[in-house]
């Protein structure tokens, strides 16, 4: 009896990881989190999974930012090879996503956060891991996100940091310190990547620089996640590019169904009965989720 009591008080901790637009399938994980009744006590993030990590950290209101991206069409989205020519790191042609976040964020510091949320940005002069977790969360979620060629590196009290996905992509081991019994770990871009002739063309350097990355995060992310998470949700989301914001409805989709696969195993090891659904819903459940 002590036993079950025990397993139904453990924290749950949640990691989310960088990966561009394909971070937007966290946006689903955490709507299906949420579904099922679980509590997060914790939240950790690194580049799109710090922003999307820092919205719900201070406001528990997922459907707000799912509705925002929702909203977003292919042609709202500049390419790569613009981005890099404008050279002022803009990825949507309107202002009004951007401006939007930025007034939401400006209005918090981390000590406000409903949810306790660190995120996770790379020391630019000596690649240490920075772990962010006072101050402005606006500031955070700039330095965490700053993806080189695309973003300057942000300062923040003397260090000048970029994307935390070159230290640490998703951030497992950072959310288990802060207190969690159970870690989560949504990893939407870590794999190895398999490169072509096509890759290593001069002109094809963006797509060169993708892949980089994703050698790095592999690399990183295999040693953290083994060591650190105690459940890994892995969207199928790694055929996406990391601007395809234009497919918002599809990659959340994919969140959802990677949680809605998981989520009975993940009730079981955290001790959490989920509540019956309705009628309506049982049948809902049948033609979303195959």
């Amino acid at each position: 009896m002590t036993e079950n009591l025990n397993i139904k008080k453990r924290k749950i901790g949640l990691a989310l990881g960088g990966g561009g637009a394909k971070g937007l399938a966290h946006i689903g994980v955490i709507k299906e989190i949420e579904r099922a009744g679980l509590e997060i006590s914790y939240i950790t993030g690194t580049s799109m999974g710090a922003l999307v990590g820092a919205w719900y950290a201070s406001t528990k209101d997922i459907s707000t930012l799912e509705k925002l991206f929702l909203g977003v069409k292919k042609d709202d989205v500049y390419t790569a090879g613009k981005i890099a020519r404008k050279h002022d790191g803009l990825i949507f042609k309107d202002s009004s996503i951007p401006d939007f976040l930025e007034s939401h964020f400006s209005k918090f510091n981390f000590e406000d956060c409903k949810i306790p949320f660190k995120a996770i940005a790379t020391d630019v002069k000596n690649g240490e891991q920075v772990v962010l977790e006072v101050g402005n969360i606006a500031d955070a979620v700039r330095a965490s996100t700053a993806l080189p060629v695309v973003f300057s590196p942000v300062q923040i009290d003397g260090r000048l940091l970029m994307d935390g996905g070159f230290v640490n992509p998703v951030p497992a081991d950072v959310v288990k310190e802060m207190g969690s019994d159970f870690v989560i770990a949504v990893d939407v871009s870590s794999k190895w990547f398999n490169l072509t002739e096509e890759h290593l063309n001069v002109l094809h350097v963006y797509a060169l620089i993708a892949a980089a990355m994703s050698v790095i995060e592999y690399q990183i992310a295999s040693r953290v996640l083994t060591s650190s998470a105690d459940f890994v949700l892995r969207p199928n989301v790694l055929n996406h590019h990391w601007l395809d914001f234009g497919s918002a409805r599809e990659l959340i989709a994919h969140g959802e169904q990677e949680a809605h696969d998981k989520i009975s195993e993940i009730c079981a090891h955290v001790g959490h009965t989920m509540p019956e659904k309705a009628p309506f819903e049982k049948f809902m459940d049948l033609i979303l989720y195959k």
